[in-house]
């Protein structure tokens, strides 16, 4: 028995340095699947997340840095909680705005993620950049989305890309539209919005989480009609 017991810590030791060696050299799909082993690995893992994060600091964040982020942001240790205050203190994803707009908010709902809440906090950030008259009616017009900021889409764009794992984003949205050769009645099927002749309805027949169709979030589809949409997909600020 003690035998048995004896030759498990290797075997643990071993699947853990395993899992530090393919993080460092696997492709950024691998990348995930291996940060969410390492989180179900205890204390060991997550130092291993921490180390990871400390390496990638100078750079962009990415799927992979951002999961890392996410995983140790949801831990209750306090030796964490300092680390990432040490560090990043405002968040993971930079929150660059033109307008002086604050995005902490929705960080912080998409980190959770909390992505219904999330979902009307952007509708609500993208009223705010069209301005008081779109803050009052509840929803930009298309001729207001044509003059965002590239810097606030790209922020909320990152923000959602980030921490869904790749999933969603008007980057998403916007790739699987152009797949479709801007089809528009091909799109919606594709990202969970239609099924057959029936609109998915607002909230509760929509998926709040990673089982979604790629592209299903953000609820663009709420800001009344495709002009707005297409403006959104059509936005300089998928091509600077």
């Amino acid at each position: 028995m003690t035998n048995q017991m004896t030759a498990s810590v290797p075997d643990a030791s071993n699947q853990i340095t395993e899992l530090k060696n393919q993080l460092k050299s696997s492709s950024e799909k691998k990348q995930l699947q291996v940060i969410s082993e390492l989180a179900s690995n205890g204390d060991a893992g997550l130092e291993i997340l921490i180390e990871f994060l400390k390496e990638q600091l100078a750079n962009t964040p990415n799927l992979a840095t951002g999961l890392a982020y996410q995983i140790l942001y949801k831990t209750e240790k306090p030796n964490i909680k300092e680390f990432l205050q040490d560090h990043f203190p405002m968040g993971f994803v930079p929150l660059l705005s033109e307008r002086g707009i604050d995005y902490s908010q929705l960080q912080n709902l998409l980190v959770q993620p909390d992505f219904l809440a999330a979902d009307r906090l952007t509708l609500e950030k993208l009223c705010e950049l069209a301005g008081p008259s779109a803050i009052k009616r509840k929803w930009p017009y298309f001729s207001e989305v044509d003059n965002f900021p590239i810097s606030d889409l790209q922020t909320i764009n990152a923000l959602w890309l980030i921490y869904s794992q790749g999933k969603f984003g008007f980057s998403v949205q916007r790739q699987i539209w152009l797949s479709v050769g801007k089809n528009w009645e091909q799109l919606w099927p594709k990202i969970g919005w239609k099924s057959g002749n029936s609109w998915t309805r607002y909230p509760n027949e929509f998926t709040w989480d990673l089982s979604a169709p790629a592209g299903h979030l953000p609820l663009s589809n709420q800001l009344r009609g495709v002009r707005v949409m297409s403006s959104l997909l059509s936005h300089p600020a998928w091509t600077s």
